[in-house]
């Protein structure tokens, strides 16, 4: 809630960015449910022995690294190895898939795939930008060449739509001129 910087005071930019912690500290809560998709934060760590004539110096490099959430689905359901997604529910389409559904209960019967399909669509709820749709589009080609990949959204986001929804009074319905 502020129009122009002049009327920017100390207090109203911690709430800001308390508000957009508290958004980032629901997300993750939200995401502890998931089994396999829980974390979008690699840690990392490396080790470096340096070592000069009068001393040994060890230095230790933390090499985060930061792996987005559609990634990590777009890169499942291309797996060559094809474990089975625990995270991603399967809806049965047809009768033979609801028989495998169903006889899965009694007897191991595999679940179709998502990979199984030579067309992908994806639908991202709340928008998607422009460098999501091409990293889908590398992952695709790279893990699953041939596969024709849709990536549908109810909103194209530009950085200042990410920026501004942040900000948003009302996350569920932010104020986007879509």
């Amino acid at each position: 809630g502020c129009d122009s910087s002049l009327k920017l005071t100390t207090q109203k930019a911690t709430d800001a960015v308390d508000d957009i912690f508290r958004s980032l500290r629901d997300i993750s809560r939200a995401r502890t449910q998931m089994k396999q998709f829980n974390s979008i934060h690699n840690p990392g760590s490396n080790t470096h022995q340096a070592s000069g004539s009068f001393f040994s110096l060890t230095l230790f490099f933390v090499q985060a690294s930061y792996r987005p959430l559609l990634k990590q689905v777009v890169e499942e359901i291309c797996n060559p190895d094809r474990p089975d997604p625990v995270d991603i529910e399967h809806m049965s389409s047809g009768l033979t898939d609801l028989l495998k559904t169903g006889f899965s209960m009694f007897m191991k019967v595999n679940r179709p795939h998502p990979g199984d399909h030579p067309l992908l669509i994806i639908f991202m709820v709340g928008g998607v930008t422009v460098s999501e749709v091409k990293m889908v589009k590398d992952v695709v080609a790279a893990r699953k060449p041939g596969t024709q990949v849709m990536v549908l959204s109810s909103a194209l986001l530009t950085p200042r739509s990410v920026v501004e929804s942040l900000f948003a009074p009302d996350h569920l319905q932010p104020e986007r001129d879509v």
